[in-house]
């Protein structure tokens, strides 16, 4: 395994010993392309020395953003991503941007994000597309397609996330769809992790699913609870505590983090999870995006917000790490268990999801060969991981007994993804 490097962000150090990139404008860039918004001025390469930033930044007048994350609160596991984001920008404008956390969508609910991005009541937030598959088809479809990426507990979900990424930036059509709403795309799709079954009652045979009702987050996920047999339930993640325990919903399909923080495995501690070879869908539900403000920021402001996403990639990793393993320390102490699903509502899910995403490539919404082009950047990143010396030390139902979160550095593989996948459409 490889050795942790302390710190998420790139330290300052380490982006002036980086490679620098001059890079043209390009379709789909974040912040329109050549004349960097309204704000103009000029901008700096990626990975210049903090003097040339500065220099950049000299005749800037200093900006305040809005931020909202995704996280519930300032000590929450998913916390660390805003917390990195923050120090990230202050530090690279030399304090000349001041970043305004928001937490538990205290500014605007999921449902109004966009529109909040838009007027400019928020300047930059973690989103969830997903939500909105009429606003967001490709996105949707794109979602639908991730059923196929690998699932384990640290190295699958690592090389999902980075997968479904480098899909979304190769993607007209999921960046077309944010350029039709006014919003710029940072991460284009960032994956909290995979589903899993979260359940107030034990039992994963298709007798124990028939009657359930089920949460689900997405259109895919609708499909997957209707064919188990069970009702499908839509609401935001929210919501899903206060229905559990009332016992409006049996179940959720969910991922593990989110889970974690919302204390829902104390009152659903049933929770079961497919094999590698058979993930749930719609593993892609947010995103970072900004708004009309952002693309009104001087260039050289626009490009320290969009480099921050190499390291929030870092940030996103090891939150997604570390909150499956606090999920299921909260479920042993609950006296909960995680179990594999059980072989033929495994074999069923995976029916689904090849009915799925067929139907996806028959849209052609993000293409006709939306599966194979999956594949081969899941192949792609999983040789990456391999190089770079990942492995799994077990599997779900152990993870908190053999995860390290010091076992796990990172940083070599975000710097790979952003400088192949994010630097092509950096503001310029």
């Amino acid at each position: 395994m490889t050795t942790v490097r302390h710190g998420r962000f790139l330290s300052l150090a380490a982006l002036a010993a980086s490679a620098t990139f001059a890079l043209s404008a390009c379709a789909g860039s974040a912040g329109g392309g050549g004349g960097g918004g309204e704000g103009g001025g000029s901008g700096f390469d990626y990975g210049a020395s903090q003097e040339d930033v500065d220099a950049a930044l000299s005749e800037l007048e200093p900006v305040n953003i809005v931020y909202q994350a995704g996280a519930q609160g300032p000590n929450s596991v998913s916390a660390q991503s805003a917390h990195d984001f923050k120090e990230y920008v202050e530090e690279r404008s030399g304090g000349k941007i001041t970043v305004e956390v928001i937490w538990a969508q205290a500014i605007a609910g999921y449902s109004e994000i966009d529109d909040a991005l838009s007027d400019g009541r928020i300047d930059v937030s973690y989103a969830l597309p997903i939500y909105d598959p009429s606003t967001y088809p490709a996105f949707d479809a794109l979602a639908t397609t991730s059923a196929g990426l690998p699932n384990s507990p640290v190295v699958g979900e690592l090389v999902g996330n980075a997968a479904i990424i480098d899909m979304a930036w190769n993607s007209e059509e999921i960046l077309q769809g944010y350029e039709e709403q006014g919003i710029v795309p940072l991460t284009p799709v960032v994956s909290t992790g995979n589903h899993h079954a979260i359940c107030s009652d034990s039992g994963t045979t298709l007798d124990d699913w028939k009657g359930r009702q089920v949460r689900i987050p997405s259109v895919s996920l609708e499909k997957v609870a209707s064919n188990l047999g069970a009702t499908p339930v839509s609401m935001e993640y929210v919501e899903v505590f206060e229905a559990i325990q009332r016992g409006t919903v049996d179940c959720t399909l969910a991922q593990l983090l989110p889970s974690e923080e919302a204390g829902l495995l104390e009152i659903a501690p049933n929770v079961s999870y497919a094999s590698p070879e058979a993930s749930l869908s719609s593993r892609g539900a947010g995103a970072m995006l900004a708004g009309t403000n952002f693309q009104n920021l001087p260039l050289a402001y626009q490009q320290i917000i969009f480099d921050a996403g190499e390291g929030g990639f870092i940030a996103s990793s090891e939150v997604i790490a570390n909150g499956n393993a606090a999920s299921v320390k909260q479920l042993r102490e609950a006296g909960g268990e995680m179990t594999p699903l059980d072989p033929e509502a495994e074999k069923k899910y995976k029916e689904t999801n090849d009915e799925l995403i067929a139907q996806v490539e028959e849209d052609g919404l993000i293409g006709s060969d939306a599966s194979q082009r999956m594949k081969d950047a899941a192949d792609k990143w999983s040789g990456v991981a391999e190089e770079i010396g990942y492995e799994e030390g077990g599997d779900f139902d152990s993870l908190d007994e053999w995860y390290n979160a010091d076992d796990f550095d990172y940083a070599p593989f975000a710097a790979q993804l952003f400088e192949e996948v994010y630097l092509p459409h950096r503001p310029s």
